[in-house]
């Protein structure tokens, strides 16, 4: 299996879904909005762009299964499997801000193997594949070389429907906002790991994450020269609902804050 070659084959299709999504972007309604549960919101740009995504990927690499968002297709755990976020940002699309993406990657074994997010606004196409480096549009990417925590920016991710750690979410944001040059929420899990993995945030965390959040962006940020952890420092990141994705080098100093304001 020649990973840069799916890998190319994997943002051509991206981009073309990103066209679609992009298309009903200018006329899209709110009636079109369906709540799938508490601030989840979903559409059919999300369905029809997922079933987009699922159709090209069959042909891409035929024996791989599927984990995805909204589960317009449904598959036993296989070798490979595509895990795909179609507009990973629904609730920024809904409201017309203009930070919202495609996030695809392929698992195998439980190891992503290919990362690819595509942020249409922008016309920025992420992309990274094992041991073959990471890109944005082209040109290689890495991560900020900067270990001085007073100089980051960073990112996170408001909890929206799991709020039962919030107390200790917000102390450890009171304690960055405190400590770094500030802090950024994007709304949209995917494009936070592809700005980490290109140098514009030091580092990024969330908890509250699902697989199709996280898996396209672990490989940027790998491939990149980045580290990805859980808050307590393994690496079951993608199925662990919690994500620190940043420079090997702000690393530790960052992990330490999060690490101790998420404690009991």
């Amino acid at each position: 299996m020649i990973l840069q070659d799916i890998t190319v084959k994997v943002c051509a299709l991206a981009k073309t879904v990103g066209e679609f999504i992009q298309s009903e972007a200018k006329s899209f309604s709110h009636n079109a909005v369906e709540i799938k549960s508490f601030n989840q919101l979903v559409s059919y740009v999300d369905k029809t762009a997922e079933e987009k995504l699922v159709a090209g990927l069959q042909l891409i690499l035929p024996e791989a299964g599927f984990i995805t968002e909204e589960q317009t297709i449904t598959t036993a755990q296989k070798e490979y499997m595509w895990v795909i976020d179609p507009l990973d940002g629904t609730t920024n699309f809904v409201h017309q801000l203009p930070i919202y993406s495609i996030s695809i990657a392929l698992v195998h074994h439980g190891v992503p193997i290919i990362g690819v997010v595509l942020e249409p606004n922008r016309d920025e196409l992420f992309y990274a594949w094992e041991n073959g480096g990471a890109y944005l549009n082209g040109n290689k990417i890495c991560v900020k070389q900067n270990n001085d925590l007073s100089k980051a920016l960073m990112a996170t991710g408001f909890p929206y429907y799991d709020f039962e750690l919030m107390q200790r979410y917000l102390n450890t944001l009171q304690e960055f906002l405190r400590t770094t040059q500030g802090m950024r929420r994007m709304g949209s899990a995917a494009v936070d790991l592809a700005y980490v993995a290109c140098g514009r945030f030091d580092g990024f965390f969330e908890y509250g994450l699902s697989p199709w959040d996280v898996a396209g962006g672990i490989v940027l940020v790998k491939e990149a020269g980045g580290k990805i952890s859980t808050f307590s420092g393994t690496d079951d990141v993608i199925f662990g609902k919690e994500i620190i994705a940043s420079s090997t080098q702000i690393y530790g100093s960052f992990y330490n804050v999060i690490n101790k304001g998420f404690k009991a």
